[in-house]
């Protein structure tokens, strides 16, 4: 699938390091990146959303 794979919410607490609740409290909250909610209620998260996300969250140095 190349570098827009779609991630799984375990596969982000696990980069992460958070709880899965987390997770889900920041996607209440609309602080977590933008997710696909699939036909069958699965949700992902698209690679590419993934890292846009990381880089707004960086701190300047």
């Amino acid at each position: 699938m190349g570098n827009d794979r779609h991630l799984t919410i375990d596969e982000i607490c696990a980069d992460l390091d958070i709880a899965r609740s987390t997770f889900y409290e920041w996607r209440a909250k609309r602080r977590a990146p933008r997710c696909i909610k699939l036909p069958n209620g699965d949700i992902r998260i698209r690679r590419t959303e993934y890292e846009r996300w990381l880089a707004s969250h960086e701190e300047a140095a």
